[in-house]
């Protein structure tokens, strides 16, 4: 059992190592991963959040605050960047696939540090006052 476990691990590194030095999602990339689906964040292996994203690059965000619209654009670097209503903040990420079907996201570009990790959710948002008509 142990040595099956083992093996499973070895198995997967090259599959973890290579989507981490994939190239990163350009626009078209990262709006055909993500639209139509909400996707849950995980730093250091806690979830804090939740986006749904939208047709037109539109996305609804929900945290422990609550939830707020917003619209995501790129950028000539290739980064992907979120403006929210009523945030003076932009947040630019670059963002990979990862080996267990969700996205490595890196604030910035910066790969020096821990991913924010996106994983798929098949629920919705709680968001009853901000839901997309249908």
């Amino acid at each position: 059992m142990r040595a099956a476990l083992i093996l499973s691990l070895v198995l997967a590194l090259p599959a973890m190592a290579q989507d981490k030095n994939a190239a990163p999602l350009d626009a078209a990339g990262f709006d055909q991963f993500t639209r139509g689906r909400v996707m849950d964040h995980y730093d250091g292996g806690a979830l804090y959040g939740a986006e749904q994203y939208l047709p037109g690059r539109r996305v609804i965000w929900q945290d422990g605050e609550g939830c707020m619209r917003g619209h995501w654009s790129d950028t000539p670097e290739g980064l992907i960047c979120f403006d929210y209503e009523g945030q003076e903040t932009r947040w630019c990420w670059s963002y990979r696939t990862d080996a267990e079907g969700g996205l490595a996201a890196h604030l910035e570009g910066d790969t020096g540090g821990a991913p924010i990790l996106l994983k798929p959710r098949a629920g919705r948002l709680s968001c009853p006052d901000l839901e997309p008509a249908a």
